[in-house]
C-alpha cells in the first residue's frame, strides 16, 4: 500500500473522459489518459533541461521510435545514469506529463523508490509479489505503461530479476500488454565515468557537446557489468541486453546552474537579476578541487536557494 501515487476522484475522471471524447479525437487510440505529446516533450527538454544534449536526444529518439512502432517485440527500458542533480528525475517526471494526461498522477504511471518501497531485505519476496502484482494490475488496466524506478541501484537483485519478465522480448501476442509499456530506471552509479570523460574533454579544450552517446555508453555499460557491489551487475538486465538505452547525464557547470536559478525565479514569478543569479551560483559547492568546474549537487538545491532572496 502507498507505493503509488493517490488516485482520487478516479470514477469521476472516467466519466468526465468518456464525455470530452465523445466531443474530441483524443480516444482515437482507445485511452483518452494517453497523449503522447513527444514535440512538447522535445520543447521541454530544450527549453529546461540544462547541459544534457545526449540526454535530450537519446529519450526522444528512443520514446519517439517505440510510440511509432505498430509491434514492439519488448518494452522499451532506458537506464537514466549520472550525478545528483543533474536531471534525471527532471525527465522522468517531464516523460510522463507528456505521455499521460495526469502525468505522474495518472493511473497508467507507477513509481518505486527503492529505499523508500523496499527497505528491508527480510521482506523480499513480500516485495517481489506485490511488485509484480502492481505491475501486472497496470498492464492489465492500461495499454501503455510507464514504470519508474528511482534509486535503481539500490534495487537488490531479486527485485530486478521479478520484473525482468515484463520487460523481456516476447513473440507470442498473448504477452501483447508487456510490449506497450516503458521502464525507466534512474541511478547514480556510473557518474564518476560520466565526470571523468567531461573533465578530459575540457582539459583538452574540446566542448562537452563534442562528446559522444557511443563514448560514454561504453564506459558506462563496461562500470555496470564490473562493478562487484553493484544490483545491476547480478541481474540480467544487461547480460541478456534488457536495457535498450544506457542515457548519461553530465554533469554541471556553472553557467547551467545560473540557468536553473533562472528557471526558479521564474517558476515562483520573481524578479532576478544577473547579480543576483551569480550569487545563487556562487552558493554552490563545485570540483574537483583544482579546477573546480562542476556543480557537485548540480541543480539538486537550486530552488531551495531561492528562498534568500525572498523578502
Amino acid at each position: 500500500p502507498g507505493w503509488g501515487f493517490p488516485l482520487v476522484g478516479q470514477d469521476y475522471l472516467e466519466i468526465l473522459s468518456a464525455w470530452y471524447c465523445s466531443f474530441g479525437k483524443c480516444c482515437e487510440t482507445g485511452d483518452c489518459r494517453i497523449i503522447n505529446n513527444i514535440t512538447g516533450l522535445e520543447a521541454d527538454l530544450s527549453r529546461q533541461l540544462h547541459g544534457q544534449h545526449l540526454a535530450k536526444e537519446v529519450v526522444v529518439r528512443a520514446l519517439q521510435g517505440f510510440l511509432q512502432s505498430p509491434g514492439p517485440q519488448k518494452a522499451l527500458v532506458l537506464s537514466f545514469h549520472g550525478w545528483s542533480g543533474t536531471g534525471k528525475n527532471f525527465v522522468a517526471r517531464l516523460v510522463a506529463s507528456r505521455l499521460y494526461r495526469d502525468g505522474l498522477k495518472s493511473e497508467c504511471v507507477r513509481v518505486f523508490v527503492s529505499l523508500l518501497h523496499f527497505p528491508y531485505h527480510n521482506y523480499l519476496d513480500s516485495y517481489k509479489a506485490q511488485l509484480q502484482r502492481q505491475i501486472s494490475e497496470t498492464l492489465q488496466r492500461c495499454r501503455q505503461a510507464l514504470f519508474i524506478f528511482d534509486e535503481a541501484e539500490k534495487l537488490h537483485s531479486s527485485l530486478l530479476d521479478a520484473i525482468r519478465p515484463f520487460m523481456a522480448h516476447h513473440n507470442s501476442k498473448g504477452q501483447a500488454d508487456h510490449q506497450r509499456s516503458i521502464f525507466l530506471f534512474l541511478s547514480n552509479i556510473g557518474g564518476n565515468a560520466i565526470n571523468e570523460v567531461a573533465l578530459d574533454f575540457w582539459r583538452a579544450g574540446r566542448a562537452r557537446e563534442e562528446i559522444s552517446l557511443e563514448l560514454l555508453e561504453q564506459r558506462l555499460r563496461l562500470e555496470l557489468q564490473e562493478a562487484a557491489e553493484n544490483s545491476y551487475a547480478h541481474s540480467h538486465l544487461l547480460r541478456e541486453n534488457l536495457i535498450d538505452f544506457v542515457v548519461p547525464f553530465l554533469p554541471l557547470e556553472y553557467h547551467h546552474v545560473k540557468l536553473c536559478a533562472r528557471d526558479a525565479f521564474q517558476a515562483r514569478g520573481l524578479p532576478y537579476t544577473e547579480a543576483m543569479l551569480d550569487e545563487v551560483a556562487q552558493m554552490m559547492v563545485f570540483v574537483p578541487k583544482e579546477e573546480k568546474l562542476f556543480s557537485a549537487q548540480g541543480c539538486k538545491s537550486v530552488p531551495q536557494r531561492i528562498n534568500y532572496f525572498l523578502p
